[in-house]
C-alpha cells in the first residue's frame, strides 16, 4: 500500500542509508551507490560528495538523481524520491558535523569529522528538490 504524503516524508527523514542512482550515460546502467543524506519533512534533500568523484560528475551532467531508502523490519517499507538539483555549493565543516551526527554515535562524530575533513578532499553539498515519489509499505497490503 502506498504511504501517505506525511508517512513518506517522515520515513525519509529517518536516518536510513540511501541508494543514490544517477544516469551514467548511453550504453550504461545508472550508477547506484550508498550515501548519507539529510532531509526534514517539507524541505529539500542534501548529500555530500567529493568534487572529483564520478558520482558528482554524473549528477552535474544529468542535473537530477534519485534516492531510495528502505527497511525490512517491522514491515518492508520503501520510499524513492527523484528530482532536480537546485543547488551545489562547497561543503562546510558544520554540514559535515550535521550529517555525521545523523548516522554515527555521538562519541564517534568528532573523530570522524576530523579525519574526513583532512583526508576526503574537497567536498560539495548537492541539494535535490523532491519532485516524484514512489513509496509502499508491504505490511499494510
Amino acid at each position: 500500500m502506498a504511504l501517505t504524503h506525511e508517512e513518506r516524508e517522515q520515513f525519509l527523514a529517518e536516518p536510513h542509508i540511501a541508494a543514490l542512482a544517477v544516469d551514467a550515460g548511453e550504453g550504461r546502467a545508472p550508477l547506484t551507490v550508498p550515501i548519507w543524506y539529510q532531509y526534514a519533512p517539507g524541505g529539500d534533500i542534501w548529500i555530500m560528495t567529493g568534487k572529483d568523484s564520478r558520482k558528482y560528475q554524473l549528477i552535474e551532467k544529468a542535473g537530477r538523481f534519485t534516492l531510495m531508502v528502505e527497511r525490512v523490519e517491522p514491515t518492508i517499507r520503501y520510499v524513492s524520491v527523484e528530482g532536480p538539483v537546485v543547488e551545489t555549493a562547497p561543503a562546510t565543516r558544520e554540514q559535515l558535523v550535521e550529517i555525521s551526527a545523523r548516522y554515527l554515535p555521538a562519541d564517534k562524530v568528532a573523530g570522524y569529522v576530523d579525519f574526513a575533513w583532512e583526508n576526503h578532499g574537497e567536498q560539495l553539498v548537492i541539494t535535490l528538490r523532491p519532485e516524484r515519489w514512489i513509496s509502499s509499505d508491504l505490511g499494510n497490503v
